[in-house]
């Protein structure tokens, strides 16, 4: 009889144990879902960006360094995001992705405040069209973000409350980072666009 009642007590403990390595999965799997959202919106931004520098490089022909500089920086978004993407969570990448895009949405707003020196440009149908859907995308990529940073503190939680950390640990559940914004209260400020 006692032996019966330790082999169900086992069982009942490995259907638990089971229970609460499946629950981490399945929050840590959640968040690299959310992720993977991030990382279809960021690819969307990636292409318009070379399309909106070349619907400019017509008008402001003596802008190069700054059309250069959009580039340059979509280029290090592009690597940080291929990077991010092959290990949501690392708080390496995660950090790389945030400086980078950081900087690609400062050469951005510094690239739209010089169009506006160049009328013909803030008057094109293709310009606008793009700036139309740049502004979208960065509302898509907003709204993933939020999205990956709560499934980021589910997972968080999770793997921190009892007893599931006891789990995390044993399994190798390590911690996710957070998608933050990684520029000063300056930079916050939402660029002015007027085309």
């Amino acid at each position: 009889m006692v032996g019966w009642i330790f082999l169900v007590v086992v069982v009942v403990l490995v259907f638990w144990a089971m229970s609460i390595y499946n629950g981490l999965v399945a929050t840590r799997n959640h968040y690299k879902n959310a992720f993977a959202q991030i990382d279809v919106q960021l690819k969307r931004r990636y292409d318009l960006i070379p399309n909106l520098v070349e619907t400019a490089k017509g008008y402001m022909a003596h802008e190069r360094d700054t059309l250069e500089a959009v580039i340059k920086a979509r280029n290090q978004a592009v690597t940080a995001a291929q990077t991010a993407s092959g290990s949501p969570g690392n708080p390496a990448a995660m950090m790389a992705l945030g400086q980078a895009e950081s900087a690609l949405t400062g050469v951005l707003g510094k690239m739209f405040a010089l169009a506006e020196a160049y009328p013909d440009l803030k008057a094109n149908q293709n310009m606008l069209a793009l700036q139309e859907e740049l502004t979208s995308t960065e509302n898509k990529v907003s709204y993933a973000r939020q999205g990956y940073n709560d499934s980021v503190m589910a997972y968080n939680t999770r793997r921190e409350s009892f007893p599931d950390a006891i789990f995390a640990g044993m399994f190798g559940f390590l911690a996710a980072e957070l998608l933050q914004a990684t520029e000063s209260a300056e930079e916050r400020k939402a660029p002015q666009v007027k085309f």
